[in-house]
């Protein structure tokens, strides 16, 4: 049976392996099977080539320079901040704002509001179901502002409990949710919320650095005010990630980060701002990671979108119905509509130990709260065991992971 049947799917998914070469090892004697995709995916050889041209060829600052390898690594860079835009659908360049990651994408949003967008009697509303880098920005905010945090309830599948969100609603300035969940695989009803925030004059940040992959991305379509996204859980490298917001809301907030590049003038006595995105960019960026995600976009967008989801709903149905024959264990989050992620607890083993003894069979797993402590203490567990998916994962690595959460239920039982 050759590779692309045997994964059901139409994705050649061992050729696609052939560009990982992370994947091309052992771990304790047996074939690595990664499944921490959430956590962070391994990158193609693209964007290692990508990342290591300019290092060897390029490497210079950006913008303020006039010798040849600073216009080469500016066009470089500002071309990869083109790509973005193009990859999600953004209306303008100008609204691609370069971050490290969402967790700074969203501390800047949350910042920028509480100086000047939040005050008390209003408010701001998230969900039970959200990363800690959804959560704590909140928080901060709130505390600054006067303003008050409320909830989104979680359901017993894992889904969104929406039948008080108009009420929920009132009063807030903004409403901030992840597209999909990082802990359960639980994907949203971004346009559904985004319609009901702005019916009710709030703003909305959508949290996409689960969905970057796993949906096809199109901020047009959602209709957000902000999206934030990292590039690590899209392939490419660690430390760099965007945050997408509408001209209108990024001409109206003032910057959060003081320093080079987001002047455009200063004198001892006070400084005016750049234009976007300039403004929201202090100091030197992350240059080699901006074109190593912009790799990463071009490698991913080859591929066959139709047949790539269907191949992570292909793995996600043999994991959850695989994982579910195993005597005690329990999916956590079964929402009808999720991303090819699957947690777990075993009635008496501890996550940790579980996870410790998968490691042993070669096997990549996630255990913990996976910074979402609100969601664990919802579901009434320490933490779970979380498998999540990606492009390269084949049945093989689902297979292995079921051997191996067997052998490990045995043991520890």
């Amino acid at each position: 049976m050759s590779a692309v049947a045997a994964n059901g799917s139409g994705l050649d998914v061992e050729q696609i392996r052939r560009d990982f070469p992370v994947l091309d090892q052992q771990v304790r004697g047996r074939r690595l099977a990664y499944l921490d995709n959430a956590a962070t995916t391994q990158k193609p050889l693209a964007v290692l080539e990508a990342v290591d041209h300019y290092y060897r060829h390029d490497n210079a600052n950006v913008h303020r320079g006039l010798h040849t390898l600073a216009e080469r690594a500016t066009e470089r860079y500002e071309s990869a901040r083109d790509r973005l835009a193009r990859f999600v659908n953004a209306r303008d360049r100008r609204e691609v704002v370069w971050t490290r990651g969402t967790t700074e994408a969203i501390n800047l949003v949350a910042q920028c509001f509480a100086q000047t967008e939040l005050g008390p009697g209003d408010a701001v509303l998230i969900s039970e179901l959200e990363h800690h880098s959804n959560i704590v920005p909140w928080q901060l905010a709130c505390q600054r502002s006067g303003a008050t945090l409320r909830w989104i309830p979680l359901a017993e599948d894992g889904t969104l409990d929406l039948s008080d969100l108009d009420a929920l609603l009132e009063g807030v300035k903004l409403m901030s949710v992840a597209a999909c969940s990082n802990a359960l695989g639980t994907i949203h009803p971004v346009r559904q919320l985004v319609d009901a925030a702005h019916a009710a004059g709030a703003a909305v940040l959508i949290d996409a650095a689960q969905a970057t992959v796993h949906q096809r991305m199109d901020v047009q379509a959602w209709n957000a005010d902000f999206v934030a996204l990292s590039g690590h859980k899209a392939y490419g490298p660690t430390g760099i990630g965007a945050l997408i917001g509408t001209t209108e809301w990024l001409d109206r907030l003032a910057p959060w980060h003081g320093g080079g590049e987001m002047i455009e003038t200063v004198t001892l006595e006070a400084s005016t701002w750049n234009e976007l995105p300039y403004k929201f960019e202090a100091g030197t960026p992350n240059i080699a990671g901006a074109i190593g995600l912009a790799a990463a976009i071009e490698w991913f967008d080859a591929l066959d979108h139709a047949a790539l989801l269907t191949h992570e709903q292909v793995l996600l149905h043999a994991a959850t119905e695989g994982l579910q024959q195993i005597q005690g264990l329990r999916l956590i989050g079964t929402a009808a509509d999720k991303a090819p992620i699957v947690s777990f607890v075993i009635d008496g083993v501890h996550p940790q130990d579980l996870a410790t003894l998968i490691d042993q069979s070669g096997v990549a797993v996630r255990t913990g709260h996976h910074c979402a402590m609100p969601t664990m203490a919802k579901f009434g567990v320490p933490g779970t065991v979380r498998a999540s998916m990606a492009c390269y994962n084949s049945l093989e690595d689902i297979q292995q992971l079921i051997a191996a959460t067997e052998i490990a239920a045995e043991i520890l039982r």
